[in-house]
């Protein structure tokens, strides 16, 4: 019988993992097979993490809180869990490896997914011309010509990172304003390499064997134009990534898993949420790494009120 498992790594994962393993609570963690680290291990140069005035890759980042953790005695699973039931007393974790574990607790950190346009052939396409990764893909578009689609800060820092390998740019947004931050803005507007398209959606995806171009359709005036494309970077958010639970534990109508207040603890005793798979908000390193903070520290208030 675990005292805690933690379901899913990233910057809330593994915090939790360091506070609950400074507490002696010895945490497992399972932190999947295929992307373990959570989306920053698919980040750039992370510019805004407070200790590193020089800024460091994602990988890197990650790298550094898996050590900690681990430092601390946390035992890290590179498996899936498949299923769970939370809602007695002892918590049952199955894994894909065909393990079935019980703890007392659980922190779910189960992070966010990429979104999609939900495009016919869109998952076809993609790894042929398509991507949601500049950083995995980027090196394929040398002197290519490109498109990011996406508004918000990840569009920028997206469409600013592939200008080091294309030869054009193209940022393509519904709206004829951005959302991301000044700072990101400004980087993007002095690119002579990116070009905004305002006011357009993709409505089509074009090519057989790899992309081609994109049919873009006014947003204001439905009028539909061609773009010819070798690649296409999509950037308009994440989902959070709550299939596992959803069942289980109350979820909000932006299907994120709803916490008490400020707290980590969710609709189910000695059940816990942190980082991306609660935050509709702010959705940053650091404030997932805070939210870990807090689920560990609920979790062992918890199994000492037991």
């Amino acid at each position: 019988m675990r005292e805690v498992i933690i379901i899913g790594s990233g910057p809330a994962g593994y915090t939790a993992a360091i506070y609950a393993a400074r507490a002696q609570l010895n945490p497992l963690m399972i932190a999947s097979s295929v992307e373990p680290g959570g989306e920053l291990m698919k980040t750039t140069e992370v510019e805004n993490y407070p200790g590193f005035p020089e800024g460091l890759m994602g990988p890197d980042l990650m790298a550094n809180f898996q050590a900690q953790a681990e430092r601390f005695g946390t035992e890290i699973m590179f498996d899936d869990v498949i299923e769970v039931d939370l809602t007695g007393d002892v918590k049952i974790v199955k894994t894909g490896g065909g393990q079935t574990l019980e703890a007392k607790t659980v922190i779910i950190s189960t992070g966010a997914a990429y979104r999609e346009l939900g495009l016919p052939r869109e998952k076809e396409l993609s790894g042929h011309g398509v991507s949601w990764c500049a950083t995995c893909d980027g090196f394929f578009f040398r002197e290519k010509t490109i498109a990011v689609v996406g508004g918000g800060d990840s569009a920028m820092e997206e469409a600013n990172f592939l200008t080091k390998f294309a030869s054009k740019v193209y940022v393509i947004h519904r709206r004829d304003s951005l959302k991301a931050s000044k700072i990101m803005q400004q980087r993007a507007f002095d690119n002579e390499k990116i070009e905004f398209i305002w006011n357009s959606a993709i409505a089509e995806l074009k090519g057989e064997a790899k992309l081609e171009g994109v049919v873009l359709e006014d947003t204001e005036t439905g009028e539909k134009k061609d773009l010819a494309l070798d690649g296409l970077f999509i950037a308009i958010g994440n989902d959070p990534r709550v299939d596992l639970v959803e069942n289980q534990v109350e979820i909000s109508d932006e299907r994120f898993i709803k916490v008490d207040g400020r707290s980590s603890k969710t609709s189910l005793p000695g059940v816990f949420a942190a980082g991306d798979v609660i935050d509709p908000t702010y959705r940053q390193a650091i404030t997932a790494a805070g939210s870990g903070c807090v689920a560990a520290l609920d979790a062992e208030h918890y199994l000492s009120s037991k």
